[in-house]
C-alpha cells in the first residue's frame, strides 16, 4: 500500500508480487520459498504473517488486495499442511488438574557472593512458596 492524500492506495507492483507469492504457495511451494520466488528473504512465521494479513481482504482504510475465495484457498491449504505434518492440535494441551501455585515472596537479599551466578543461586534458594502456609 501507499498513502496518497490521506488514502490507502493499493501498489500494483508490489500487490502483483503479494497474489504471486501465494498462489505459488497453493501450487506446492513451501512458505519460505514462495517468500523466495518474490525476491524476499523471510522467516516462515513472518510469510505466514504476511500472507495471512488481513488488511489484505480490505476494510474501511485499505483497500482489498486478495479475494476472500483467495484467503479461504491459502488457509484451506495451511490447514492442511498443518494436519499432514501432524502440526494440527497445537495449542491443545492437557490442563494439570489441581491447584497452580503462582505466588511467591522473597525477603531483601543480602550481598554474599562476588559472583553474580552464585548470589542468583543464594537469592533463588530463598524464595518460598505462599500458598504452602
Amino acid at each position: 500500500y501507499e498513502i496518497r492524500e490521506g488514502r490507502a492506495v493499493v501498489n500494483e507492483e508490489q500487490a502483483g508480487k503479494i497474489i504471486e507469492m501465494c498462489e505459488n504457495y497453493l501450487s506446492g511451494m513451501s512458505l519460505i520459498n514462495a517468500a523466495s520466488s518474490i525476491g524476499l528473504t523471510m522467516s516462515h512465521c513472518g510469510v505466514k504473517r504476511m500472507m495471512f494479513n488481513k488488511r489484505y481482504l480490505g476494510d474501511d482504510f485499505y483497500p482489498a488486495i486478495l479475494s476472500e475465495e483467495m484467503v479461504n484457498r491459502l488457509d484451506a491449504e495451511r490447514k492442511r499442511r498443518e494436519k499432514a505434518l501432524g502440526r494440527d492440535n497445537r495449542g491443545v494441551k492437557d490442563i494439570p488438574k489441581g491447584t497452580v501455585y503462582s505466588k511467591f515472596c522473597i525477603p531483601r537479599i543480602p550481598m554474599r557472593y562476588q559472583d553474580p551466578v552464585e548470589q542468583a543461586e543464594f537469592a533463588y534458594s530463598l524464595i518460598r512458596n505462599e500458598v504452602s502456609k
